[in-house]
């Protein structure tokens, strides 16, 4: 009896359920109960956050080439805005040529990011007869002296001494001929396709008493010297280094005293040869060389208004000393002298 009274109510309830649903849904009644019972309900404004864009960065003015760079008597020169990257002359500039001691860059590249600058490094033989025997420039050591790897990478890079690059190579390396072939390994990392050593200085060497049959050089190209100049001022020491004109080192118990002074007339206050330098405000180094196989050849560096300009020639006539300064500077002011233009204006 129960269970019968139960199921009628739950019959009539879902009738009732059935016929005031339609009503709830579609009369105007059931819409004003509907909207009664939700009067009270909070209401959801929904906010609506402006989009703003964000503006492009405003395009930055650059060093501008207009016209032809200056002519040059080098065989090959380029002009590079470090700043930006954008060459702004390139006469030759992927044509191989004799470097000289422009290979020294390389050289303390290479020593510079694997030997601990204090390490010491003892002077023998064989860098004084590299001097000796290949006509080549001279930090005038001693043998037996033992100087730091940092000391030495000033007599490398001032006086230009084939003698340091030696030791440099015995001290990191073991020996001159190990040291080339991490520097033809650097070189192929760098990516410089066109580069070649045979030893740490630029030295030609020949096949012959004679010293008339030259054998494979040392060669670059002026794109390939200047990427690699580019990287190299990038280490700090390196790029103190090449703007020092002079350094003296003291006597010690280990080594003779020395003075050092930069071959770089761009930098140097007075000049060697007795003809007046050629010194370029800003200028901020690199590295001369000079072979009669490569002529006078010049990495060159220099700052000007916030820009900052490296340059190369190579073979910049091989009898007039100072022509390779002449040379860097007429690229330097025709560089320096370029309008500043939004790129693609």
């Amino acid at each position: 009896m129960k269970r019968r009274i139960l199921a009628i109510i739950l019959l009539i309830i879902g009738i009732t359920i059935g016929i005031m649903t339609p009503v709830l849904a579609f009369t105007p009644v059931g819409a004003s109960l509907t909207n009664g019972l939700g009067a009270n309900a909070p209401t959801a404004t929904p906010t609506l956050i402006p989009y703003t864009p964000t503006p492009p960065p405003k395009p930055t003015p650059v060093l501008t080439v207009v016209g032809k760079p200056p002519v040059v008597s080098a065989k090959a020169a380029y002009l590079l805005d470090a700043s930006t990257g954008n060459t702004l002359a390139d006469v030759n500039g992927e044509t191989p040529l004799p470097m000289a001691s422009t290979t020294k860059i390389m050289t303390a590249y290479i020593a510079l990011q694997t030997t601990n600058l204090n390490t010491l490094i003892t002077v023998h033989q064989d860098a004084i007869n590299e001097v000796i025997n290949n006509f080549g420039s001279s930090a005038q050591l001693h043998v037996g002296d033992t100087l730091s790897l940092k000391d030495l990478l000033y007599a490398l890079l001032l006086p230009s001494g084939d003698d340091a690059a030696i030791v440099i190579a015995d001290g990191v390396a073991g020996s001159p001929a190990n040291f080339v072939r991490i520097m033809n390994s650097v070189a192929f990392r760098l990516h410089l396709y066109q580069t070649h050593y045979i030893n740490p200085d630029g030295l030609t060497y020949y096949s012959d008493q004679a010293h008339t049959i030259p054998l494979p050089e040392n060669h670059t190209s002026a794109y390939d010297l200047v990427r690699l100049a580019h990287d190299a001022m990038q280490l700090p020491l390196f790029a103190q280094i090449v703007s020092t004109v002079e350094y003296t080192l003291p006597a010690s118990a280990t080594h003779y005293a020395y003075t050092w002074i930069n071959t770089n007339d761009l930098l140097s206050a007075t000049a060697l040869d007795g003809i007046p330098a050629d010194v370029y405000p800003g200028a901020t180094g690199i590295k001369t060389g000079f072979t009669l196989e490569a002529g006078y050849c010049l990495v060159f560096s220099a700052t000007r208004n916030g820009h900052h300009l490296i340059g190369v020639v190579l073979f910049s006539t091989n009898t007039l000393y100072h022509q390779r300064f002449r040379d860097a500077k007429a690229l330097l002011d025709w560089g320096f002298g370029l309008p500043m233009r939004v790129p693609g204006t």
